[in-house]
């Protein structure tokens, strides 16, 4: 919101560009900020466009009335595109009860969650980066991964007996769940009564690993898990080469750029942030679980959909549940979507100027 606001409040203020590196994590897709502002503003305008329409033709295929099947095609790509997961009805997208409207919204929040720099290397000819960028080749391997784990065990227990049925609810659920959406095309206390431990950990993990970097997805974020890998892969190659020679790993992010220390480090410690976190989400309700009837894997899942800011849930979160837990989930949710860095600075900047005084 703030760059997209830079292109029409800001005019060479000293404080812009600090704006905009605290949202979008110092990538400009052009040479200035106003700039990189406005094509932000084309790739979102167009996508709009061309969303709306799809949904607007799914929602008539659906049965809807065209002018009802505009307004919820309008409505749904704006929660699809920002990842937002809300829907005009309490059934969510379970409500449409139709295979091209959830196909269409699938499209629409994966490309979602993919970094903006990304698609405006794609646009303006670089294709390369469908299959060199480092956080698409992260996503599409997790996302594999996890997709085969769930849908491994969601057939083996017979849940969703049809190739349909296990796309429609197991790997839109996994997907919608790795982007960080949250559209759902089940009942929330399906995951608990139908999903077996396999299936609750791959989408439990799905929701930590979340999306792409400078998207509106949460979560670790593609790029960090693929620097975390690349790391560890220069670290097994240099026990294994000559203690003269040098190993240099490189990653792939619109141009190469070579994996330092202080990337890996920055990486890993945000990933580390989040897990304990997500460990305290986890242990704050279990105090209450034996009075609620809640267990420890519906707790790990929650937990995961908070801190990743996903809205995917099992049950867990509901307007009885314990003040402390809903405390415990806001600062979650608020302390995800901002990084903890980012509070770092603001807690470190306040401590300063109290100190001074």
């Amino acid at each position: 919101m703030v760059v997209l606001a830079l292109t029409f409040f800001v005019r060479g203020l000293p404080g812009a560009f600090k704006l905009y590196v605290g949202e979008a994590k110092d990538e400009r897709l052009m040479p200035n900020v106003v700039q990189t502002a406005r094509a932000i503003w084309y790739i979102s305008v167009v996508y709009l466009v061309v969303g709306t329409a799809f949904h607007w033709m799914a929602g008539v295929v659906a049965g809807q009335s065209p002018a009802r099947a505009f307004l919820h095609g309008l409505w749904v790509f704006m929660a699809a595109w920002s990842t937002g997961g809300f829907a005009p009805m309490n059934q969510n997208v379970l409500y449409y009860h139709s295979l091209p409207y959830e196909i269409v919204t699938i499209v629409f929040f994966v490309i979602g969650s993919f970094n903006f720099n990304f698609h405006w290397a794609v646009w303006t000819g670089n294709r390369k980066e469908l299959y060199r960028n480092l956080e698409i080749v992260t996503f599409v391997a997790t996302s594999t991964l996890l997709v085969a784990m769930a849908s491994w065990e969601l057939a083996a227990m017979d849940v969703y007996p049809t190739v349909s049925s296990l796309f429609r609810r197991g790997y839109y659920s996994l997907i919608s769940a790795h982007t960080t959406t949250g559209f759902m095309t089940t009942y929330a206390r399906q995951f608990a009564l139908e999903w077996g431990h396999v299936a609750l950990v791959a989408i439990t993990t799905a929701m930590l690993f979340g999306g792409s970097a400078t998207s509106t997805a949460g979560g670790f974020k593609a790029v960090r898990i693929g620097l975390t890998v690349k790391a560890l892969a220069q670290d097994v190659k240099k026990l294994l080469l000559p203690e003269s020679a040098l190993a240099v790993q490189k990653f792939h992010m619109t141009r190469e750029t070579v994996l330092d220390d202080r990337l890996a480090r920055t990486a890993l410690s945000i990933i580390a942030l989040y897990m304990a976190m997500w460990g305290c989400l986890v242990a704050i309700p279990a105090f209450f679980a034996r009075q609620y009837g809640w267990d420890i894997p519906s707790l790990m899942f929650e937990a995961a959909s908070v801190s990743g800011n996903v809205g995917l849930s099992i049950g867990v979160t509901n307007a009885g549940m314990p003040w402390v837990v809903k405390v415990a989930y806001i600062a979650g949710m608020w302390l995800g979507r901002l990084e903890f860095l980012s509070v770092f600075v603001l807690v470190g900047y306040l401590l300063k100027g109290w100190r001074s005084r």
